[in-house]
């Protein structure tokens, strides 16, 4: 599953080549700078543009789906963000052990700091607890090498000393990235997933709105995605999550799917 190895894929080799006969040209041919920029600055959109994609495969491996093995299997994943939350998340863990599923929450390294026993309390109940960045900043995708090591190295330290398991898993906040991020993560033996099916839970109040979007992803092989931390609220107050999770596990069940987590599927 993990490459001790960095792979440039296909477009950052593309990219690395073009910026190589970019500066071969300009010193060959001063004269024609400006063409050489245009091109350079169309490339960099374009890897701009694949790093807003959040299930784009164009910058290195990315989880959009299971594995064929673990879909052949009927099985599904329930992955939950942004937290931990010390009101939501327990109420939650509440929830899965009732239909008796597993998931894997994508914890804040610094909410884990804050809520240490909620985080522990993921894992004693069977879940997986994986790198959702130290901090969650919104700028996160603007780092560089040494900013994408310093965030994520520091997620994985204070989610293995709180959990006692290494995240073997990442996903970026908002799903965003750059070029740089993915030879971070061969370095630190993380996988980035993304997810098939979302709801939008953070921003959209709308229960059933919340589950629907689910529910037409709902097939085996999907990585569902919800949030415990940041959870838009109902109309009611109550957050999302909690509205929506009951049914989709029973539509789930009723479909003969089977909830694992990615450390499971990935076995």
């Amino acid at each position: 599953m993990f490459n001790s190895t960095w792979q440039p894929t296909l477009l950052i080799r593309a990219s690395i080549v073009l910026h190589g006969l970019a500066l071969v040209a300009v010193i060959i041919e001063p004269a024609q700078w400006l063409w050489v920029l245009g091109a350079v600055v169309i490339n960099h959109l374009l890897l701009t543009a694949v790093g807003l994609w959040p299930r784009s495969r164009w910058l290195g491996p990315n989880w959009t789906r299971l594995p064929a093995a673990a879909a052949a299997r009927h099985e599904i994943a329930l992955t939950i963000d942004d937290g931990p939350d010390p009101h939501i998340t327990p109420q939650v863990l509440d929830i899965l052990d009732h239909y008796g599923v597993h998931a894997t929450f994508f914890c804040v390294g610094e909410k884990a700091a804050l809520y240490p026993e909620v985080c522990q309390e993921i894992v004693r109940r069977g879940h997986a607890v994986e790198n959702h960045s130290q901090h969650h900043r919104h700028n996160f995708s603007l780092r560089g090498p040494r900013g994408f090591m310093r965030e994520l190295q520091a997620a994985q330290n204070t989610l293995s000393l709180i959990t006692g398991q290494r995240p073997l898993f990442f996903r970026a906040p908002a799903g965003l990235r750059n070029p740089f991020l993915d030879p971070v993560l061969t370095r630190l033996g993380l996988t980035l997933v993304s997810w098939s099916a979302r709801g939008f839970d953070t921003r959209i109040g709308n229960a059933e709105r919340v589950k629907h979007a689910l529910l037409r992803g709902l097939r085996a092989g999907a990585i569902l995605l919800l949030h415990d931390g940041n959870a838009a609220r109902s109309s009611h107050g109550i957050p999302v999550i909690l509205d929506v999770l009951p049914a989709v596990l029973e539509s789930a069940a009723a479909a003969g799917l089977h909830f694992v987590s990615l450390r499971d599927a990935a076995s």
